[in-house]
């Protein structure tokens, strides 16, 4: 993770980024009680990262799963099928983890895979989150107004069809940045891992600060 924040901070020149931070992965990392990666994040966001919170477990446990969630994600659509109850205690639970972890209110919150019921999406607006995402806007949960369009640009490692799909993908956007008015640019942990992966980030994001100004999710609802 602190390889991954360099090279970004590198890339964008400056830690204008965001994080996405989910409270207990897979029920095995619970953030609660960790001093030591909750004085990391703090030490992120007091430089200025914006943190959003990125669902509880990250895991979906649906029983029958959709075409999305069967065929696009590793079983990480947790938000895809919640109740408006269920969805809701994740989230105020949650958001109380990660908040008091960073010492500030979250930016707003990111679902596992970008994928809501719309149970999900009424509770946000209920649960008060300044911003939401997903993979083709950025919204605000309480007034349903939409602040940015297009695309999110990211990579998958799971499979060599994906590696090469994501890299296909990837290239197309650099070939036109001009046609995403708003470039969202996300990159995983695992995408470290593979070196075409890497390579690819590094020069989708060396194309797009020529021709894009890095800039926060904040300034999108002022």
């Amino acid at each position: 993770m602190d390889a991954l924040f360099d090279r970004l901070s590198g890339l964008l020149g400056g830690p204008r980024l965001a994080m996405l931070v989910v409270p207990d992965f897979e029920d095995k990392a619970p953030l609660a009680g960790n001093a030591a990666f909750a004085a990391k994040l703090r030490g992120w966001a007091d430089a200025g990262v914006e943190m959003f919170l990125h669902g509880w477990c990250h895991r979906d446990d649906a029983r029958k799963r959709g075409f999305m969630q069967k065929h696009m994600t590793a079983g990480a659509g947790e938000f895809a099928q919640l109740s408006h109850a269920e969805a809701l205690q994740r989230l105020k639970r949650g958001r109380g983890v990660v908040e008091d972890a960073i010492g500030r209110e979250v930016t707003g919150f990111i679902a596992p895979a970008w994928l809501y019921s719309a149970q999900s999406i009424e509770a946000l607006h209920d649960g008060g989150f300044p911003l939401a995402e997903d993979h083709l806007k950025v919204w605000e949960p309480t007034t349903g107004r939409v602040v940015a369009r297009g695309p999110v640009i990211t990579w998958a490692s799971r499979t060599e069809g994906r590696i090469k799909s994501s890299l296909m993908v990837a290239r197309a956007a650099r070939a036109a940045p001009w046609a995403l008015r708003n470039a969202r640019i996300a990159v995983h942990p695992p995408d470290t891992t593979v070196p075409a992966l890497l390579e690819s980030i590094d020069a989708t994001f060396k194309r797009f600060v020529r021709t894009h100004k890095p800039s926060r999710y904040a300034d999108l609802h002022r």
